[in-house]
């Protein structure tokens, strides 16, 4: 008498049901899968992995992939720093406040810099930022035009600079540590005959990441301000 065959027992992955999901949901998973795999591994079929849900759900919340890119940019702005970008009544201390916080929170996201410097989110958190650094600026004296010359020159400074930083952080330690060794070692070596200036200063010289130079920048940027409005004659506005 034949045996009887083992049953086949079908495991079905459980999916989630089908109107839990949202838009704070799927930006959530975003960012997870973003820090652990960067912006190109945030996919939308890593997503619905993660969410345990069909990919194309997912479009009945988000258009397209540079959809939920630039939501996630700005969601990231929001949390790290969102409720901290008051104005203190001091237009410098304004500047030095979201130069802070927006250098802070490149840092706490090395591995995402450079993409969100690059990009322009056209969400609250931007808008906000934008609004913020105008006001400063308007209130240190500068008209309209000047103040959005400012604006713009003082977001590339801080965003790129922030970025660059950022990046250092998110490269391996072992590249990094050589990176940074070159300015005390090899810069140190080289001819005098050809490189006079280097080699005057290689005891001075500072590396890429140096963390004083952020904040130096800034000053240097705040400073041309009150400089430009003196020059026209006026002078900065005191808070």
């Amino acid at each position: 008498m034949a045996s009887a065959k083992p049953s086949r027992t079908t495991t079905t992955k459980k999916r989630r049901p089908r109107d839990s999901l949202s838009r704070s949901v799927i930006i959530a998973a975003a960012e997870k899968i973003a820090e652990r795999d960067g912006l190109e591994g945030l996919t939308f079929g890593a997503l619905g992995e993660e969410l345990q849900a069909h990919s194309t759900s997912i479009y009945r919340h988000f258009r397209d992939k540079d959809e939920l890119v630039l939501e996630l940019i700005d969601s990231l702005r929001g949390k790290s720093y969102g409720a901290d970008l008051v104005s203190t009544g001091d237009w410098r201390e304004d500047l030095r406040l979201i130069s802070r916080l927006i250098h802070e929170h490149y840092l706490r996201y090395p591995g995402l810099a450079l993409q969100m410097a690059a990009r322009t989110t056209r969400r609250p958190t931007e808008f906000k930022n934008v609004e913020f650094a105008l006001d400063a600026f308007r209130r240190a004296g500068l008209d309209d035009e000047s103040a959005v010359v400012a604006t713009r020159v003082f977001g590339n400074f801080t965003r790129a600079v922030s970025a660059l930083e950022a990046s250092l952080h998110a490269l391996p330690e072992k590249t990094r540590t050589m990176d940074e060794l070159a300015w005390t070692v090899e810069y140190r070596q080289l001819s005098a005959e050809e490189f006079p200036n280097i080699a005057r200063t290689s005891d001075k010289l500072l590396s890429i990441g140096d963390p004083g130079l952020f904040g130096q920048g800034v000053e240097m940027l705040i400073e041309s301000v009150a400089a430009r409005i003196a020059a026209e004659g006026g002078s900065a506005q005191e808070d």
